[in-house]
């Protein structure tokens, strides 16, 4: 028998018939679902210092467990001494097995140990179903070691779904466990 995550198997069960009692849905393809998860981090100082580009794909590696490509310039800025083509930071984007995995590692394991954790900002939506969140320190996921780090620096994660507002959004995100502030 395949392995399937945990989070894939609760989505199924039981986030499916809970937005369908929640808005109403008559059909099962209508119920809004994840994605992809798209992990990115902006190295400014790589202008400077080529093999900053290498730490930060080496980290969203280690966190995602997918190699993380890095990104590169558009056009130029002279007042950043930017040329196009400079590598200027890093992404990996998660779908399917692996982004299961990956949330369910950030909600049960990440967050926590975030300092001060309250929760997360429900202010993170696009009006479009999607929701953005900055994490501040690399250093709350558990496969980076922190007496390795060079420089904490933070990164944003994208949660692209396929709802059609903020509000069903909301739910979805919700339903698979992801801490949102309480008003």
């Amino acid at each position: 028998m395949a392995y399937t995550p945990r989070l894939k198997e609760e989505y199924k069960s039981r986030v499916i018939s809970a937005l369908k009692e929640e808005f109403g849905y008559t059909n099962v393809m209508q119920v809004p679902k994840l994605e992809k998860i798209v992990l990115s981090r902006g190295v400014g100082a790589a202008v400077s210092d080529k093999k900053l580009i290498d730490y930060a794909v080496d980290e969203l590696t280690k966190i995602t467990g997918q190699k993380a490509v890095s990104t590169i310039s558009k056009k130029d800025v002279a007042s950043f001494k930017l040329r196009k083509g400079m590598p200027i930071g890093a992404k990996v984007t998660l779908r399917g097995e692996r982004m299961y995995e990956f949330l369910d590692r950030l909600i049960t394991s990440a967050l926590p140990r975030v300092r001060d954790f309250g929760g997360i900002k429900a202010t993170g939506f696009d009006g479009r179903g999607n929701y953005n969140l900055g994490v501040l320190e690399q250093i709350i996921f558990p496969e980076i070691d922190i007496d390795k780090v060079n420089k904490i620096s933070g990164m944003d994660i994208t949660f692209v779904t396929t709802a059609q507002t903020d509000k069903e959004a909301k739910s979805l995100l919700a339903e698979l466990g992801l801490p949102f502030k309480k008003n």
